[in-house]
């Protein structure tokens, strides 16, 4: 087990954002979790992240209560984030984040791997500026190949198909397929899309701050999910061919 939730609630401006959360995440599974707007799933990550704190239970991580550390001590546990609209850095390039990502020296051509693979020509972006001449899509996946780079037990994404065109959405369902061999550990990514919770182990199915489902991509995708706004970019896909 590398991760735990026990009983975390949340409120704000007295609203329950999240209620009695209860969840086991075994290590090195891929984890989806779905639902409409407003059901309390980016919460949940930033909870699990630290960047919000609960008001009430644990979160257990790789055997260590977390529940009251701060980000950084947590990430040096071994998790990872990656935002919804990725963080812009002026001064710094592709290649300075890169290293700065992996905790360790890495040559320029390493730096390159990584970038091919999310999809990007290395030689245009290693030494580019991290800044606003970037798309989002291409700061989406240079993010990707940060967390890619660091390794942890835990990596989180909060909606990456977010802001990115449909060729980098295609490009990105390979990288994230073989997510868990470039980490080592879990993934858990936040999503609406079907072709990303097709390649789930599990997908956690949350409704008003609570976990109503959690199964397999068939069962919650088939009972669930089909026909209900989460296919999107699969038909707009298929419509192009």
């Amino acid at each position: 087990m590398i991760l735990e939730l026990e009983n975390i609630c949340f409120e704000r401006d007295n609203k329950k954002i999240l209620n009695n959360i209860n969840l086991k995440i075994d290590l090195g599974k891929f984890v989806a979790i779905t639902g409409p707007n407003g059901s309390g799933k980016s919460t949940l990550v930033k909870m699990i992240m630290g960047i919000e704190k609960p008001d009430s239970g644990k979160i257990i991580f790789d055997g260590k209560d977390i529940t009251n550390m701060e980000i950084n001590e947590r990430a040096k546990l071994g998790i990872s984030f990656g935002f919804q609209q990725p963080v812009k850095f002026k001064g710094i390039t592709v290649y300075d984040l890169l290293k700065i990502a992996a905790h360790k020296k890495i040559t320029k051509k390493e730096a390159c791997d990584a970038l091919v693979k999310v999809g990007l020509c290395a030689k245009e972006y290693v030494d580019r500026e991290v800044n606003g001449s970037l798309s989002g899509g291409e700061l989406k996946r240079i993010e990707i190949a940060t967390v890619a780079l660091r390794q942890t037990k835990l990596t989180i994404f909060d909606e990456p198909e977010a802001g990115i065109d449909l060729w980098s959405f295609n490009n990105l369902i390979d990288v994230f397929q073989t997510m868990s061999e470039i980490t080592k550990g879990t993934t858990i990514i936040i999503s609406h899309q079907e072709r990303i919770l097709e390649i789930a182990d599990e997908i956690v199915l949350m409704k008003s701050g609570k976990i109503q489902k959690i199964g397999t991509s068939e069962e919650i995708l088939n009972e669930e999910v089909k026909g209900k706004g989460c296919c999107k970019i699969k038909k707009e896909c298929e419509n192009k061919k």
